[in-house]
């Protein structure tokens, strides 16, 4: 029951992934294919720890050793995934955090009000930055690669950036400089949040990395318990087996 309930966490945990549409993560997930792929494998292993949950209470009430054996084979093997996927991160996260850079990056490049194609995927950082409290990736001076922008000699600025009250409750599309400095600007001219949203979402990962962590190796121990447990019920239904042969 323990594992068909972990696995049940595990699978929603990728449906929300792939359902989430406001936050950073759908920034993520609707532009890079690699993380839509992380949702599916969640799923799939989500689906599989619960199978095994079951085949393993199966095998333990009916004392089925093939059955045991196959739940500790793909605990081992759902187990060594979970490591390597862990240290594939830890060894990666210069090459996560460009990547994360690229598609930010691109992302605020190319941001258009009117285009209702890339409307989902521009509400979600609008989103993030407003909740956030921050502006660009590095900082607001990303905004200064828009081409809308560009094109506007700088006189606009992101709504969902500003920290003045006069844009409260305006989060998307473009807001007007009151007063453009000979008729062009820069980001440091634009009432917006000066830190970048880059900082936040780290500070935020190092707030939250003890729960992280905690979860990850709760994970692992239920999993290893489940691995001892299912070979000692094998070992002890071999030695049933012998017992129980008649003496002549």
């Amino acid at each position: 029951l323990l594992f068909q309930i972990l696995g049940a966490v595990i699978l929603g945990f990728g449906i929300w992934i792939l359902a989430d549409k406001t936050s950073f993560i759908a920034v993520l997930q609707m532009s890079s294919p690699s993380l839509k792929t992380g949702a599916y494998v969640l799923i799939g292993v989500g689906a599989l720890t619960m199978l095994m949950g079951f085949l393993g209470c199966l095998g333990a009430v009916n004392e089925i050793r093939c059955l045991l054996g196959l739940y500790f084979t793909c605990l081992m093997v759902i187990l060594i995934t979970q490591v390597a996927a862990g240290l594939v991160i830890y060894f990666q996260k210069e090459k996560l955090k460009e990547e994360l850079s690229r598609i930010v990056g691109s992302l605020i490049e190319n941001y258009d009000p009117s285009n209702d194609d890339e409307r989902n995927l521009q509400d979600a950082w609008d989103y993030v930055q407003t909740q956030i409290s921050c502006c660009g990736w590095a900082g607001a001076k990303d905004w200064e690669s828009n081409k809308i922008l560009i094109n506007k000699s700088m006189t606009e600025y992101p709504c969902s950036c500003s920290n003045s009250s006069k844009d409260f409750g305006i989060d998307t599309d473009f807001c007007n400089l009151d007063v453009p400095v000979n008729g062009t600007a820069t980001y440091a001219d634009w009432p917006v949040h000066e830190q970048g949203c880059m900082d936040s979402v780290e500070k935020w990962l190092k707030d939250n990395l003890g729960v992280i962590l905690g979860v990850c190796t709760g994970v692992a121990v239920i999993e290893l318990l489940g691995m001892i447990l299912s070979i000692s019920l094998c070992k002890n239904i071999h030695s049933e087996d012998y017992t129980k042969v008649p003496k002549s």
